[in-house]
């Protein structure tokens, strides 16, 4: 399966909708969409995951490198809309402590 990645910039925040599965085989396209936002002074990326049917610690990896990504730019990072499977593997790898996750939606996150 393919991952595909829907960016919406706003003023004051960056919107990305995540589709699809999260391995080793799209983990690089979704860190190719991504990291081109951390360029930015202080990023505010919100990440919607709530169409995300997998991911493996390929798509770990990638969330963790924009994380620092963001905080060496000052800025912040925002999981949101994570499945129940997604929420329980943030949480067993501990990255739960680490980046500000929401099973809700945020203001303007569809």
């Amino acid at each position: 399966m393919n991952v595909k990645v829907d960016i919406d910039k706003q003023i004051d925040k960056t919107i990305v909708s995540v589709a699809g599965e999260i391995d080793a085989y799209t983990a690089p396209k979704l860190r190719e969409a991504l990291t081109p936002l951390t360029n930015e002074s202080k990023p505010n990326i919100i990440v919607n995951l709530k169409n995300v049917s997998y991911m493996d610690s390929t798509g770990l990896g990638v969330f963790v490198g924009l994380l620092k990504a963001v905080r060496s730019e000052g800025g912040q990072l925002k999981l949101v809309e994570l499945t129940d499977r997604l929420e329980r593997l943030f949480s067993i790898t501990g990255l739960s402590d680490i980046i500000d996750i929401s099973t809700k939606s945020e203001g303007g996150v569809q």
